[in-house]
C-alpha cells in the first residue's frame, strides 16, 4: 500500500515546464468561460431592452457585444 502511495507521489510531480503549460490552458479556459458568460449576459440585457423599446440602451449594448466577439 506504501508503494501504490509513492508510485502515485512521482508519478503526479510535474516539470516547471509542464505547470506552465498547465497553468496557460486553465487561463485560456477561465478567459473563454468569462467571455461567454459576459456575452451571455448582454444578450439578456439587449432582450430585455427589446421588450421595453429602449433603442438608446439597446443600441450601447449592441455595440459593447461587437466589441467583445
Amino acid at each position: 500500500m506504501e508503494q501504490n502511495k509513492t508510485n502515485l507521489n512521482s508519478n503526479s510531480s510535474c516539470s516547471y515546464e509542464e505547470k506552465n503549460e498547465y497553468s496557460h490552458f486553465a487561463e485560456i479556459v477561465i478567459r473563454d468561460a468569462l467571455q461567454k458568460y459576459q456575452r451571455e449576459l448582454l444578450l439578456q440585457k439587449i432582450d430585455i431592452t427589446l421588450q421595453e423599446r429602449n433603442k438608446e440602451e439597446f443600441l450601447r449594448l449592441t455595440e459593447e457585444l461587437k466589441k467583445i466577439s
